[in-house]
């Protein structure tokens, strides 16, 4: 499906993950890992190995080529080509009727305050609903997380209710809120 995907935005390049890119997402988690821990499953063994990095990309491969999934991977342009600044990810993409997706991201902990996540995400939304032709997109954030409900809002998406319980993350079950936004284009 995705295989080819590169989406650039002014200060950045959207790129699908290729197997050469398993010692920078590597490195790109154990950079963050206490950035990104209040909002992650508990997380695999061997989670900064490159054996796993290498298994986790023939998977999410699969998940592209079965329409499942698209992962892209955030990519400072002018800067380090090889250091993943950021990531998000489309998955759980439901076709027939519903033709919807959850959307899912990240951001290295030096690159947050930039603006870069709102760029990334304008790019990819485009991208979903012009090329992949989804619906409605999904995505949720704990309460706690003002800078995402935010960035949410800025990018229109609408809130759709308050899930307690909703998630396994940093040790505990946590609450999320809920939102979508919705292709307007595709009627």
């Amino acid at each position: 499906m995705a295989n080819g995907v590169v989406i650039e935005t002014g200060r950045l390049r959207l790129t699908v993950p290729q197997s050469d890119h398993a010692a920078a997402l590597r490195d790109y988690m154990a950079r963050n890992r206490e950035h990104f821990a209040p909002y992650l499953p508990p997380l695999p063994d061997g989670l900064h190995t490159l054996e796993f990095w290498h298994e986790r990309l023939v998977a999410w491969r699969e998940e592209s080529a079965s329409d499942q999934s698209l992962r892209l991977l955030l990519i400072e342009r002018g800067g380090d080509e090889r250091m993943v600044i950021g990531d998000c990810a489309f998955t759980n993409i439901v076709r027939g009727p519903f033709q919807a997706c959850h959307l899912g991201y990240k951001l290295d902990r030096q690159f947050v305050g930039r603006g870069l996540m709102r760029e990334a995400l304008e790019g990819a939304i485009g991208h979903a609903f012009h090329t992949l032709k989804l619906h409605r997109i999904m995505a949720n954030y704990q309460p706690t997380n003002e800078r995402s409900g935010r960035l949410l809002r800025r990018l229109g998406f609408t809130i759709e209710g308050y899930a307690r319980d909703y998630l396994f993350l940093n040790g505990a079950w946590r609450d999320h809120i809920l939102t979508s936004l919705v292709n307007p284009n595709l009627r």
